[in-house]
């Protein structure tokens, strides 16, 4: 008798593979041979019964034991004798492990007595997905869309019936009702069978003799509906809003979808969103920046006073607390962070320059912090290298 390849091989395996590994390459192997993918092939159904042959004995516990420790004697008494060895077809191990993969090949009623969906039963309708584009201040605020969104209806001339009026809508005779007529194969595996749609009805398990007119029998149209959608203040860039029953009507008296509008927020010139929070840059003159002033802040909500102290240093940021954007449907609100810019002067004349001058030589060096800190830094630098 010829010689048997290694049960591991077969399988594209290392010895000692566990179970998950086996089943795991079975199913792969059981897809890339099984004889109805490849009619008339010769050399893949010899390949299939190979492949059972040692998925049959590395399946089984018991067997498989005996196969590691002994070869293809410890299983087959006669291997090496000139006996009939593995007698092809005769098992497939666990069937409830691998009903899928015989499914995807034999359709969804293999192995299987249960019957199939009934397919005149409610359907939910579909979800519908559109993008809507709003300004900062209605995403702070909120605002009050109005879509059109093209979506599937309930036809009105037969009630989603599909019938034309004064006609009705029959069982499929070849299916009755079911939308699945039973099929009968022959394969290498003896026969077997198996669920497949019913041409006949396309598998809805009805007939219409005369369609409706205005749906041609599909029982739904496609409608341009107007929606509106009400935005909460504080939604922001990406989010998404939800309007349920929005989406497409559902099917033999379902329930409808849903519709999902993803928001997209204009970015603002002056104001720059962080999650609730609002931040913004006001300009100050060198002069405010040293003696200190009230200078007006713009807000989301208006015009605010912010008091500068004396001696502000260019790049301060000051809280202004409760002044940001309004947490999605919650009364608490984020702040405003201002961030004040001391802006040096440009162009200036003679007479200014002079001032100036006579103004920075009657200030000590005392008198800035940051200066003085930074010189006697440098001078323990250098006076640390010499």
């Amino acid at each position: 008798m010829a010689e048997k390849r290694d049960y591991y091989e077969v399988l594209g395996l290392q010895k000692g593979a566990s179970d998950d590994e086996i089943k795991k390459a079975y199913r792969a192997c059981v897809k890339k041979y099984h004889p109805d993918l490849h009619p008339d092939d010769k050399e893949c159904e010899e390949k299939m019964k190979e492949v059972n042959e040692a998925y049959e004995v590395l399946s089984d516990p018991d067997k498989k034991s005996r196969y590691d420790q002994f070869g293809h004697a410890g299983i087959d008494p006669s291997y090496g004798g000139g006996g009939g060895g593995f007698s092809g077809f005769s098992g497939f191990g666990d069937m409830g492990d691998i009903g899928d993969i015989f499914s995807s090949f034999f359709g969804s009623g293999f192995g299987s007595s249960s019957r199939a969906s009934n397919p005149n039963a409610p359907r939910r309708g579909q979800d519908i997905e559109t993008d809507a584009v709003i300004g900062f201040m209605e995403a702070c605020k909120g605002t009050s869309l109005k879509l059109k969104i093209q979506r599937m209806e309930k036809c009105p001339d037969c009630n989603g019936s599909g019938a034309a009026p004064g006609s009705s809508v029959d069982t499929c005779p070849d299916c009755r009702g079911a939308g699945q007529v039973k099929v009968t194969q022959r394969t290498a595996f003896g026969m077997i069978s198996s669920a497949k749609p019913c041409t006949r009805c396309g598998g809805k398990g009805k007939v219409i003799a005369s369609p409706c007119p205005k749906c041609r029998g599909a029982g739904r149209i496609n409608v341009a509906k107007p929606v509106e959608v009400s935005v909460p203040a504080g939604i922001n860039d990406g989010q998404t809003l939800q309007v349920s029953g929005g989406g497409h009507s559902g099917i033999n008296g379902g329930p409808n979808g849903d519709l999902h509008v993803n928001i997209r927020v204009r970015p603002d010139s002056f104001f720059e969103r962080d999650g609730y929070d609002i931040r913004t840059e006001v300009p100050v003159k060198f002069s405010q920046a040293v003696l200190g002033d009230d200078i007006e802040v713009l807000c989301i909500d208006g015009k605010v006073n912010l008091k500068i102290p004396e001696g502000t240093q260019s790049g301060t940021v000051f809280r202004l607390k409760g002044k940001g954007v309004q947490r999605i449907h919650r009364a608490e609100r984020g702040d405003q962070y201002v961030t004040v810019v001391v802006e040096v002067p440009k162009g200036l004349n003679k007479q200014q320059k002079d001032l100036l001058k006579a103004f920075d030589d009657s200030v000590s060096d005392d008198k800035y912090n940051k200066r003085s800190k930074f010189f006697d830094k440098l001078k323990s630098v250098l006076n640390k290298d010499l």
